[in-house]
C-alpha cells in the first residue's frame, strides 16, 4: 500500500496537471449526483429542497468551477 502512494506521489510531481484533472473528473462526477438528487426530488415533488440545493450547485458551478450553471427541472402540473 504504502509503495503504491509513494508511486502515486512520484507520478503527481512528474504531471501536477494529471491531479488537477482528477479532482475536476471528481467534482463534475459529484455535481452529477447532486443533478440526480434534483431531480429525484423535484418528482417527489420537494421543489423547495430541490432549489435549494440547485442554488448551490450553481454556485459551485460558476463560483468554483467557472463554468456556466444548468437550469433546474421543473414539475409540471
Amino acid at each position: 500500500m504504502v509503495r503504491v502512494a509513494k508511486n502515486r506521489d512520484r507520478e503527481t510531481a512528474k504531471n501536477p496537471g494529471d491531479e488537477a484533472e482528477r479532482y475536476k473528473q471528481a467534482a463534475n462526477d459529484a455535481l452529477q449526483q447532486l443533478d440526480w438528487c434534483i431531480g429525484y426530488l423535484v418528482g417527489l415533488r420537494k421543489q423547495k429542497v430541490a432549489s435549494t440545493i440547485a442554488r448551490n450547485r450553481a454556485y459551485i458551478r460558476e463560483q468554483l468551477m467557472g463554468e456556466a450553471a444548468e437550469p433546474t427541472p421543473v414539475v409540471d402540473g
